[in-house]
């Protein structure tokens, strides 16, 4: 069993309530999405493939006990599913950062699921399956990626609509870095309350907006 590989590094966390933590990365090629503000269009196509065994032993001989799946969309591969398990059954912490248009019922129950919501900046808006808001759980997080104020009035709306803050972990607002000032995202929140935690990509902040593998 394989899968088709962009780049696995030990790195720490920059996004979700995990920011800040060390964590290893397995960063998995492909996507269909084509968000108007993606940072990480080097995943689209390329990578190698790898056995599911050489990624287990790989992040193991990090020493680490977070990792986190991402892509491009980490579920357009079948296999994920096992490697996450492979992960979960030698002891680590897994987060699985998805797109939030494909479908969360095979997400093994112990992995902490950042799922985005696509505001109508991302070109992707249509694309939101939201019949994954039933299958959110307390231990998972829902990431906006925001552009303009119209984006950010999309999310705060939506997640009154389906209680989402009550749902998971956290929700989470995040501006497009270098096109949303975070100050002005933040005044906005506050002056409507919104509950939801505003998050800048920490490792752009300590390593530079077009930084890899690090």
């Amino acid at each position: 069993m394989r899968l088709r590989i962009t780049e696995v590094f030990d790195s720490v966390q920059g996004e979700s309530t995990f920011a800040g933590r060390r964590s290893a990365f397995v960063r998995l090629t492909g996507c269909d999405l084509r968000c108007t503000w993606c940072d990480s269009t080097y995943t689209f196509q390329g990578g190698d493939w790898r056995t599911l065994e050489s990624l287990w032993d790989e992040v193991e001989g990090y020493g680490g006990d977070l990792v986190c799946v991402t892509g491009g969309e980490p579920l357009l591969q079948a296999a994920v599913h096992d490697l996450m398990a492979g992960f979960l059954d030698r002891g680590l912490t897994v987060t699985l950062e998805t797109g939030g248009h494909r479908d969360l019922t095979p997400v093994d129950p112990r992995v902490h699921k950042i799922v985005d919501l696509k505001p109508p900046g991302s070109g992707e808006a249509d694309k939101v399956r939201w019949a994954n808001v039933e299958l959110l759980t307390p231990r998972d997080e829902v990431k906006c990626v925001l552009v303009d104020r119209d984006d950010y009035e999309w999310a705060r709306d939506r997640v009154r609509a389906h209680r989402l803050a009550e749902r998971v972990h956290a929700v989470l607002f995040s501006p497009v870095h270098g096109r949303l000032a975070p100050d002005e995202l933040a005044a906005w929140m506050i002056a409507d309350r919104v509950p939801a935690r505003l998050q800048l990509q920490l490792h752009k902040y300590v390593w530079g907006a077009d930084a890899r593998g690090v």
